[in-house]
């Protein structure tokens, strides 16, 4: 499906899941491949940011790769692989495990969570590109419209 010859009413017949499908498969490759430019993948940087106290986690504690998992089930995708990403992690010296299987935040972790976030702008400002505020605001109304007229939960 293209849009470039439809008109808007032809426009407003299009399935919005097949759209939408196709909107989140393009950003997520799109954010990923910058991410791995940088050299860091979007799991290990879930991980950092379930892990601090300063981001997701609400008390800084340890979790095990299973209590990671549930945390991030509305997000993670079927080929993140959480074990691997986290040796990857444990051997940048990001993060410690305890007897217990628990990961934990180091101070360098933090510190890179801290310098990873700091490249989300560029991310957004490419992805925002001729995108009116107002345009997109409307356009997250819409989608999570949308959500609730199908019986979802558009928190």
């Amino acid at each position: 499906m293209t849009t470039q010859q439809l008109s808007d009413a032809e426009l407003a017949s299009q399935p919005a899941a097949y759209w939408t499908g196709v909107a989140y498969e393009a950003l997520i490759a799109y954010i990923r491949a910058r991410q791995a430019e940088k050299g860091y993948t979007q799991p290990q940087f879930w991980l950092l940011r379930n892990l601090s106290k300063n981001d997701i986690s609400p008390d800084g504690e340890g979790m095990t790769l299973r209590e990671l998992r549930q945390a991030m089930a509305s997000y993670l995708r079927p080929e993140d692989d959480l074990a691997a990403e986290a040796e990857v992690l444990l051997e940048r010296g990001w993060l410690t495990r305890d007897a217990g299987k628990r990961l934990w935040l180091t101070t360098e972790g933090e510190q890179a969570r801290v310098d990873i976030a700091g490249l989300a702008p560029s991310i957004v400002s490419v992805l925002h590109e001729g995108i009116d505020d107002a345009d997109y605001v409307t356009t997250l109304k819409v989608l999570q419209r949308l959500i609730r007229n199908a019986g979802g939960t558009a928190a």
